[in-house]
């Protein structure tokens, strides 16, 4: 019986965008890599989970994290601060996915060592291309290393 926790990705989603959250559950779900998905829609809820604190003591440390930067409570730009420089929790892999297209706020993002930074597209068949991308190349590379990892 393959062992569950290696075959699927645990996939923390940060958004408080209701369609943005709609759209990428849908995207996940649909996925050719099976995951797991909890989602939290504040930048404190983000880091309570991550650290297991406040209600998520048996939270499960996700493989991956998408973090939206317009955060309420604590900005995700905060939240991405604390998780790198977080002895336990800064090789999660943690993409950044929010409107923000100002350069201040990729340059400082990947100062902060976000592993990707997207720019929510405003289209459907952009979404559709970036969504893609996001399976073809973190989703299915991230299952593959944890799979490896387990020898």
């Amino acid at each position: 019986m393959p062992d569950e926790a290696v075959d699927e990705l645990e996939i923390l989603l940060v958004e408080d965008n209701v369609a943005d959250l709609l759209l990428m559950m849908k995207f996940l779900k649909e996925s050719s890599v099976a995951n797991r998905v909890n989602v939290v829609r504040n930048g404190l809820s983000a880091l309570d989970y991550l650290k297991r604190t406040n209600g998520f003591e048996y939270a499960k440390r996700p493989d991956l994290i998408f973090l939206d930067l317009n955060l309420p409570l604590k900005d995700g730009r905060e939240v991405l601060k604390e998780v790198k420089s977080d002895e336990e929790l800064r090789t999660i892999a943690t993409i950044i996915m929010t409107t923000s297209s100002s350069y201040l706020d990729i340059l400082d993002a990947y100062k902060c060592k976000a592993d990707y930074y997207m720019i929510k597209p405003k289209d459907i068949d952009q979404m559709i291309s970036s969504m893609k991308y996001m399976e073809d190349v973190w989703l299915r590379t991230l299952l593959n290393l944890k799979k490896l990892s387990r020898f």
